[in-house]
């Protein structure tokens, strides 16, 4: 075994607050390239302003998701592999991890298009927006990353359909690649589906779901490839055996205790999206019904 490019997606939750011209909801109207343009030239300058006193991307990031993906290069090591992390963020493109070189400041940029930061609002043009930021940010596309090596991607739905034009490309290349999670297959890649019945067995949230079944299947490794057919039969045999129907015994919540948690999660989130609030929340064990969440939700945030 050699070489393994691993590749996840970011977090919103990072360390601090951005400034307000690094919020995507704050850029002028315009085409997807014009207003791609614009944010780069935004975070080029906010870089070359903050200089060493920015922190690596390893540093950026907070929150589960990031914690396990990090976690990530240990597992493929134990697996035998020499593992690179990459990091796939709607405002800073593909960008190197590990090691340690690439600074960048806080920012506020998502391809969730009910998102106040979406860059965009159609799959369509979450692609041409991740076209346009790789052209001009980005240190490599998947297809590169897959001439180097065996790449294991952890894409949610919305990432997957923004970079779906690089992973045709990656998968015509006939090498090794593994994507969990994703929106749909991809010809010449392998597909693990994310599985909300694993998360009893892996443990932690939702949110990081996906990144512990690539832990796990590193675990299962065999064989000298990354979907050795031994590894696919390890993994198929224990996740059958494991998953198991998923059932929410959330504890209800009063009107009250909804309006609060909306308010801190708010306020130490800035611009987080009312689905993603509602996820937190379902996530942290406790209930509340979509639409009574959405109607507190616009009664605290003060929307009609």
């Amino acid at each position: 075994m050699g070489q393994l490019s691993l590749v996840v997606t970011c977090t919103d939750r990072k360390v601090g607050s951005p400034d307000a011209a690094l919020c995507a909801r704050n850029l002028p109207a315009g085409s997807v390239k014009q207003r791609s343009d614009n944010w780069q030239k935004r975070m080029q300058g906010a870089t070359a302003r903050g200089g060493s006193s920015l922190p690596v991307l390893a540093d950026l990031y907070r929150g589960d998701h990031w914690t396990r993906s990090r976690r990530l290069v240990t597992a493929a090591s134990a697996a035998g592999y020499q593992a690179q992390l990459w990091v796939a963020s709607a405002g800073l493109g593909l960008q190197q991890v590990e090691p340690q070189t690439y600074r960048a400041p806080a920012y506020a940029a998502t391809f969730s298009t009910r998102h106040a930061d979406s860059v965009a609002t159609s799959t369509a043009e979450n692609a041409q927006w991740w076209g346009h930021l790789q052209a001009g940010t980005g240190q490599a596309t998947l297809q590169e990353l897959g001439r180097r090596g065996p790449v294991l991607m952890v894409l949610s739905e919305v990432y997957a359909g923004a970079m779906e034009e690089e992973l045709l490309s990656l998968g015509k290349l006939g090498g090794e690649s593994l994507l969990i999670g994703g929106v749909r297959e991809i010809p010449g890649v392998h597909r693990v589906r994310s599985d909300a019945g694993l998360s009893r067995a892996l443990g932690g949230t939702l949110t990081s779901l996906n990144v512990r079944m690539a832990a796990s299947w590193l675990e299962h490794s065999m064989g000298s490839t990354l979907t050795a057919p031994a590894t696919q039969k390890a993994w198929n045999e224990w996740a059958a055996a494991t998953t198991k129907p998923v059932q929410f015994n959330r504890e209800p919540m009063s009107d009250e205790d909804v309006i609060v948690f909306i308010k801190n999660e708010t306020t130490k989130l800035p611009g987080i999206s009312r689905t993603r609030l509602l996820r937190a929340l379902r996530d942290s064990g406790r209930a509340c019904e979509q639409s009574r969440f959405a109607n507190l939700y616009k009664r605290t945030m003060g929307e009609r």
